[in-house]
């Protein structure tokens, strides 16, 4: 009985928060602002956040190289370390790449753009 009160409490309360669209059904909802918005966060991951975690991912490999060829030329277990952050640096651009083709794609499924800013909504 205490698992059906608590999945009726959940279900009343994801109900209630559909008021306000069922409240607004005769005005209906502006897509364009809605639009804006996620046209700005796929900006902002596309111009911001992938290159810096490219960049972030280039450091790791350099860095790795660096450790196995250079500090690590005499000593195998320096060699075993270069080794894993070269690794990791390489997996570290195959999941980064994966993820910003698969952001272009669901740009180009929902029809998205790269917009500046949302548009800022009319005084009433």
């Amino acid at each position: 009985m205490s698992k059906f009160s608590h999945l009726a409490t959940v279900l009343v309360v994801v109900a209630s928060s559909g008021f306000p669209l069922i409240a607004s059904a005769q005005t209906g909802i502006n897509p364009t602002y809605l639009q804006g918005y996620s046209q700005s966060i796929v900006g902002v991951i596309n111009s911001l956040l992938v290159p810096v975690l490219i960049a972030v991912a280039f450091i790791v490999f350099l860095y790795g190289v660096y450790k196995y060829f250079i500090l690590g030329a005499d000593d195998e277990a320096e060699r075993a370390t270069g080794r894993q952050f070269t690794l990791w640096g390489i997996i570290g651009f195959v999941v980064i790449l994966s993820v910003w083709a698969l952001v272009y794609i669901v740009m180009t499924t929902f029809g998205l753009s790269i917009m500046a800013a949302p548009p800022t909504p009319p005084r009433l």
